[in-house]
C-alpha cells in the first residue's frame, strides 16, 4: 500500500474471510464495542469502517508488543480524529469481567488459534512443532476462557461473535458449545446461538463454506475461492 495525500496508507491487506466475523457482529450506531483480542488490527479497522462505532470502540490485546503493533496499524491507516476515539488497552482478556463486566452491546472475540494457513506454510515458530505441543493442547481452554470473558463483558441483550482461523472442531464448535453450557450452569446466563446460514447464500460466489458445522459457519480454503480458514459464530446474551 502507498501513502495518500494525508500520509495514510491506502489499504490494509487481509484475508477477505476475516471480514465475516465483523459483518456478523452487525454493529449499529451507538453500540459500545469491545474487540477483545484485537492485534494486529485488521478487524479493528474493519469495525471502524462500518462507521457505527467511532468513539465507542475498545481494542484490547494481552500482549504489550502486539498492542504496540495495533497502535502502529491504527496510526498508519486512520486520521487522528478517528484514531483518538479508539481506546487501546493491554489487559489479559480472560480477566475482562473484573475490569468492565456487562458494559458492551457488541463484543468480538477473535481468539489466538493454530492459524492453520500460516502453520502449513511457515516452519519458523510453528505451533505444531513438538516444542510447542503443550501450548497447542492448551489452546481450547484459553479460547474458552476468552469467550466466557466476552460473554460476561456483554450486556443482557448484547451479542458476541467468536472467531478463529482454524479448521479444528476442538477450537471451533466445541469451544462455543462448552461456553454456552458454562454460561448457563455457572453464571445463570442464557445464550442463544444465532443462525448464520444466510452468509452462505450471500457469499456463495466468494467463499467455500463447510456444510456441516453444528454451530456457526466455517470458510474452507478452496482452489477456486482461496480464502480462510475462518470460523465464526454469533451468540446472543438473553
Amino acid at each position: 500500500s502507498r501513502m495518500d495525500t494525508l500520509g495514510l496508507l491506502d489499504y490494509y491487506l487481509m484475508d477477505a474471510a476475516s471480514l465475516l466475523p465483523v459483518l456478523a457482529l452487525d454493529v449499529q450506531p451507538g453500540d459500545t464495542v469491545l474487540d477483545l483480542c484485537a492485534a494486529p488490527g485488521g478487524k479493528t479497522l474493519a469495525l471502524l469502517q462500518t462507521g457505527a462505532c467511532a468513539g465507542l470502540l475498545v481494542a484490547n490485546d494481552a500482549s504489550i508488543s502486539r498492542t504496540k503493533r495495533l497502535q502502529q496499524v491504527l496510526q498508519s491507516y486512520l486520521p487522528r480524529e478517528i484514531r483518538d476515539t479508539v481506546t487501546v488497552t493491554s489487559h489479559d482478556g480472560r480477566q475482562w469481567e473484573q475490569l468492565e463486566g456487562g458494559t458492551f452491546q457488541k463484543v468480538l472475540v477473535d481468539v489466538p488459534c493454530t492459524t492453520d494457513r500460516h502453520s502449513v506454510m511457515e516452519q519458523e515458530n510453528n505451533i505444531f512443532h513438538k516444542r510447542r505441543t503443550k501450548e497447542c493442547q492448551m489452546l481450547p481452554m484459553l479460547q474458552l476462557q476468552l469467550l466466557m470473558a466476552g460473554i460476561l463483558a456483554t450486556k443482557p441483550g448484547g451479542d458476541v461473535v467468536y472467531s478463529t482461523c482454524s479448521l479444528s472442531m476442538l477450537q471451533n464448535e466445541q469451544v462455543v458449545e462448552r461456553a454456552v453450557e458454562v454460561a448457563e450452569t455457572q453464571y445463570n446466563i442464557n445464550i442463544q446461538v444465532e443462525d448464520l446460514s444466510h452468509f452462505r447464500i450471500l457469499f456463495q460466489d466468494t467463499f467455500s463454506f463447510f456444510p456441516n458445522c453444528r454451530v456457526g459457519e466455517l470458510v474452507l480454503p478452496h482452489l477456486t475461492a482461496n480464502f480462510g480458514p475462518m470460523y465464526f459464530c454469533k451468540l446472543h446474551r438473553m
